[in-house]
């Protein structure tokens, strides 16, 4: 039986890896910040409890959902993100490299400087600007020079099950008329149920490397709003702004890319691989979570 260890069990990503396996013959070694049933507590930035839990586990496959993504504060709280974002797939590298594991780690669009013009592909330079992006690529540089099997799945825009935006902006469709969000800030949302998905898909192969991994198709945060309002049946309108004027409204500390589209190329030249329309995603998982307009 195949072993997976996972790490952010309960994250969006983690309960969406751990019910997109739920169907095949394997087991599950849940970790998380907070032990629990079923979970066990693991601190991903102690080398020495990782590879502690990895030689008594010996996993086939190491999955690491976990990471700090609040973006603003990973501003005031840079030693706290590098440990998440980058110690923490460093130490999960090097215990995969010594069991011979698989090691799965998701990475960002914030690793781009978000000026593009046309999609990022794996070949692009990276250039994060902010302190998210910056310890997610040193990440993935961990993740490269320690670990022997690795795939780097990049991904943005990303919700499931949990907190995420479209459950903000239905929470705010409930006691406000009007709602403002920016319009000048393109990517593809994506659901982590597709995410999981790919991830999935490739595991079992010997396809190693860096994906892009996010939803066809591309819109901006206000279209994205829309279409949740419309597809839940909200007359709640959305007020369309620039990037300068919300931040005007709310200023924030950390920079964020106004171009987030990422090329799947490697997927598609490598696996024959796609990933679902944003559309149809958003469709599927506001069906599931019973969200959609009856």
């Amino acid at each position: 039986m195949k072993k997976i260890l996972v790490t952010g069990c309960n994250g969006q990503l983690g309960r969406a890896i751990r019910e997109e396996y739920a169907r095949e013959d394997v087991e599950f070694i849940n970790t998380d910040v907070v032990e629990g049933e079923g979970i066990l507590a693991l601190d991903i930035t102690d080398v020495q409890a990782v590879m502690s839990l990895v030689r008594e586990t010996r996993p086939d496959v190491i999955i690491n959902c976990a990471a700090h993504t609040n973006v603003d504060a990973c501003e005031t709280q840079w030693d706290l993100a590098y440990k998440i974002n980058a110690i923490g797939p460093r130490n999960l590298s090097i215990a995969a490299a010594e069991v011979d594991a698989k090691m799965i780690h998701v990475s960002t669009d914030y690793v781009f400087d978000g000026t593009g013009t046309k999609p990022y592909t794996e070949f692009d330079e990276i250039h994060p600007v902010s302190a998210y992006g910056k310890t997610k690529a040193e990440g993935e540089r961990f993740v490269k020079e320690f670990a022997k099997k690795y795939f780097i799945f990049r991904t943005a825009w990303l919700y499931g099950d949990g907190k995420n935006f479209v459950k903000t902006m239905l929470r705010l469709s409930e006691t406000h008329d009007e709602v403002t969000v920016v319009e000048d800030q393109k990517g593809s949302p994506t659901s982590a149920v597709e995410l999981a998905r790919a991830i999935r898909h490739f595991e079992p192969t010997e396809n190693y490397g860096v994906f892009h991994a996010t939803c066809e198709g591309d819109t901006n945060w206000a279209d994205f709003t829309e279409e949740i309002f419309k597809r839940a049946g909200k007359n709640t309108k959305v007020k369309h702004v620039t990037s300068e004027q919300y931040a005007a409204m709310n200023p924030a500390s950390a920079k964020r890319p106004a171009y987030s589209i990422l090329d799947n190329y490697m997927m598609r030249l490598t696996g024959g691989y796609r990933m679902a329309d944003w559309r149809t995603a958003l469709e599927e998982y506001m069906d599931t979570f019973h969200l959609a307009e009856k």
